[in-house]
């Protein structure tokens, strides 16, 4: 096979699972704005984590918030829980890698926010922790997963919400979650000021 006939095959594996995402998940991202909003609303704030990409992904997520999506408006309050390595380190080495989120939580979480939890396979241990500390906490949790949901999926209570990519190919199930988060940052503005002019 030539290169370029791979990249085309990783083109086309890419939008045939963005098309087949887009039924399942427009309900429950919906739901996830939703919530967000509420949080917000409420004098709330929204935590992220993930690994490896996904952690690329909750400190996207964060700073769109943070900064702007596509309009000029009033910054959100979000914390990617990734960012600060003399933390992580310092807790991943006096304790263990697995804590490195949840003891954040335990610190800066409230009852009223809400965890956006991002796991390709769903089994990240140190995310799987972060979600019981939000409960802990009272938070709600957004969970973006794929696979069959790992262990994030048996954890979550009725008020959580998983959104779960249809595929079991970690680069289609990040390229998806990034869509998701342009989602979610497209439909929090809206629901708090409004249509673009």
């Amino acid at each position: 096979m030539h290169f370029q006939d791979r990249i085309k095959s990783h083109f086309q594996a890419s939008v045939e699972t963005k098309q087949k995402a887009t039924e399942i998940l427009a309900p429950v991202i919906e739901q996830a704005s939703e919530s967000m909003v509420n949080a917000l609303l409420s004098g709330g704030k929204i935590l992220t984590c993930g690994n490896g990409g996904s952690a690329g992904d909750a400190q996207h997520f964060s700073s769109e918030l943070l900064n702007r999506f596509e309009r000029e408006r009033p910054s959100l309050p979000a914390i990617a829980l990734t960012t600060d390595s003399s933390t992580v380190t310092s807790i991943a080495n006096d304790y263990s890698y697995n804590e490195i989120f949840s003891k954040q939580i335990r610190a800066l979480g409230n009852s009223g926010d809400v965890l956006l939890a991002i796991s390709t396979s769903g089994n990240s241990a140190n995310v799987v922790q972060a979600i019981q500390a939000a409960h802990d906490r009272e938070m709600r949790v957004v969970a973006l997963t794929g696979k069959n949901g790992g262990d994030m999926a048996s954890l979550l209570l009725p008020e959580d919400i998983e959104i779960r990519v249809p595929s079991d190919v970690t680069a289609r199930i990040q390229e998806v979650h990034l869509v998701v988060i342009h989602c979610l940052c497209d439909l929090i503005d809206w629901q708090l000021f409004g249509p673009m002019e």
